[in-house]
């Protein structure tokens, strides 16, 4: 709920949590203080009422407050001094001290047992989640890590276990639907790279006996250009409705020629890949797949994988330096490894077996650096357990194969990425290189074009798009408005006002397209044409306030 008199707040009930020591029903609220940033959850002592009304200058006053809120929300308000519905024995108008006592039980309890989580996430994805997923979000474990491909690309390699994973059944047949939605963006919420992806997942009854004892992981990578992001990476479960989410922050290393350390990739088992089986999939780095699980624990039988990359290695440091790989046991040195770079054979690429035998049981830090002459240059470090048990289950999982490293639609995504930044030159530059490997792809030519019209080269992104249309042509309908763009700044308006023409005979008539057409004619110096099509589009479209400005200066000058 949200009116201009309230801040957007949510109000969710929750009833049977009496094994946790909560009352036997009772409400949460969730708001955005101050009407901006992420919502939080309400404490009626703490925050009152008028922590709830936009716009309330009354202070500290809660009776007050509470009336205010009563008069515009009366549901808001009625769970605005006491989280438990039909709460006696407290003074009108003043909060519940018993409100506060339940939010200190909530938030002590296990994430698992109470479902304020749910909410949360609910309310952080309500754009994404449909309502029947509302209360049935699931924990999940994570890993995250970024590696450099042969061609200078970074790419984000993630994988995400859900606490479970919920299937239907039809005989002897075992499935679900995995939607899975990603997204990138800058600090200030600049949207870079989005992927929305769908997989089927299908067992036999001996494959569904088998995955039921063990973890799933979902697997996958990206490539993502320079800079700092955050990543949010959504499953929704189609069978269960049931969703998790993950998110980091990512930093991927900018163009340079200083030696980079990548954060290092703990796994169970390392394969050394043929050269014909080195596909671009999750966690390969170089000729080594890499099999690892979120929550990072071992048992004492199996051999730790430490797999990083040493990026613009010097061949003088490789030969004199030290890689350093050092265990930590609560803090203390338990055990180190010392080499030179070079006595790694597949550089950049590092990988490291170290069997777990003699490794007591405890939690460790794997500290690696790279020393010259004493002196440390670049370091990085992640952690992870030994357990006591003999064996750990390890998951099965769903992990898709990309196209080889060379292919255009990598330099495609980056472009689009570097687009989305404002960094139009390098992204043309990378739209340019993914066209000259795919001259026949129309979404190719309409990203380049983009970038060419964002750097004022009209007539470029006119060349570039020619092929795709014309009388004979089937181009989209984007790509007409596009081409139509370029030929109206280049000043051809006849022949974009026929693409646009065509695109309204193929596609229909819209208000976008008659303002496009009417501009045309505008610049064409046919006022009287212009005129008639920002009117039809008013008719369409009403609610154009600037278009409406533009039919009165029009007819100010053909009064007719």
């Amino acid at each position: 709920m949200g009116k201009s008199s309230t801040y957007d707040a949510e109000i969710w009930f929750y009833q049977g949590k009496t094994d946790l020591g909560l009352p036997a029903a009772f409400n949460l609220v969730f708001f955005r203080e101050g009407g901006h940033g992420e919502y939080r959850l309400y404490s009626p002592v703490g925050d009152g009422p008028q922590a709830l009304l936009s716009g309330y200058f009354g202070g500290p006053d809660y009776e007050t407050a509470y009336e205010k809120l009563r008069e515009v929300e009366p549901e808001l308000a009625a769970v605005s001094l006491s989280l438990v519905p039909g709460e006696t024995g407290t003074i009108y108008g003043r909060p519940s001290m018993s409100s506060d006592l339940l939010i200190q039980r909530v938030e002590s309890a296990p994430a698992r047992g109470v479902e304020a989580k749910y909410a949360q996430k609910f309310l952080q994805y309500k754009d994404l989640v449909e309502v029947e997923y509302t209360a049935n979000y699931l924990d999940s474990d994570s890993l995250i890590k970024v590696f450099r491909d042969p061609s200078g690309s970074y790419f984000v390699h993630y994988a995400v276990e859900p606490r479970r994973l919920s299937v239907n059944q039809y005989e002897s047949k075992f499935y679900t639907t995995l939607k899975v939605n990603g997204r990138v963006t800058t600090a200030d919420g600049r949207l870079v790279h989005q992927f929305d992806k769908t997989v089927a997942l299908n067992l036999t009854a001996d494959e569904m006996n088998d995955a039921s004892r063990v973890p799933f992981d979902y697997q996958d990578l990206f490539p993502l250009v320079g800079g700092d992001y955050s990543l949010s990476v959504l499953i929704k479960n189609e069978a269960s409705k049931e969703f998790t989410s993950v998110e980091k922050s990512l930093r991927i290393p900018l163009a340079g020629t200083a030696v980079q350390m990548t954060q290092p990739l703990l796994g169970y088992r390392a394969v050394h890949l043929e050269p014909a089986a080195r596909r671009m999939k999750a966690f390969r780095i170089g000729p080594y797949q890499i099999y690892c699980q979120p929550n990072r624990v071992f048992a004492r039988q199996e051999t730790l994988a430490v797999a990083f990359q040493l990026n613009n290695l010097a061949e003088e440091l490789a030969a004199g330096g030290e890689v350093r790989i050092e265990f930590l046991k609560d803090g203390r040195l338990f055990r180190d490894i010392r080499r030179k770079p070079a006595e790694y054979a597949d550089l950049p690429n590092v990988l490291e077996e170290v069997p777990l035998a003699d490794f007591p049981p405890a939690h460790y830090t794997v500290r690696i650096s790279l020393a010259s002459a004493g002196a440390e240059i670049v370091s990085a470090s992640d952690e992870f357990d030994l357990t006591f048990a003999e064996a750990v289950p390890r998951p099965w999982f769903s992990s898709r194969v990309l196209p080889d490293a060379g292919d255009p639609v990598y330099p495609e995504i980056m472009g689009a990425q570097l687009f989305n930044l404002g960094r139009y030159q390098e992204s043309r530059d990378s739209l340019e290189r993914a066209f000259q490997r795919k001259p026949d792809s129309e979404n190719t030519a309409a990203s380049l074009a983009r970038a060419y019209l964002a750097l004022a080269d009209a007539a470029a992104a006119v060349r570039t798009l020619a092929p795709f249309v014309g009388p004979q042509k089937t181009a989209k309908y984007e790509t007409h408005i596009l081409a139509a763009e370029a030929l109206k700044r280049t000043g051809e308006f006849g022949r974009a006002v026929e693409l646009l023409d065509q695109a309204g005979a193929h596609y229909g008539v819209n208000a976008v397209l008659l303002n496009s057409v009417g501009e045309c004619y505008e610049g064409w110096g046919k006022t009287k044409e212009a005129l008639a099509a920002f009117e039809k589009s008013l008719e369409l479209s009403p609610d154009q306030p600037q278009v409406r400005k533009k039919v009165d200066e029009l007819k100010k000058k053909d009064p007719r």
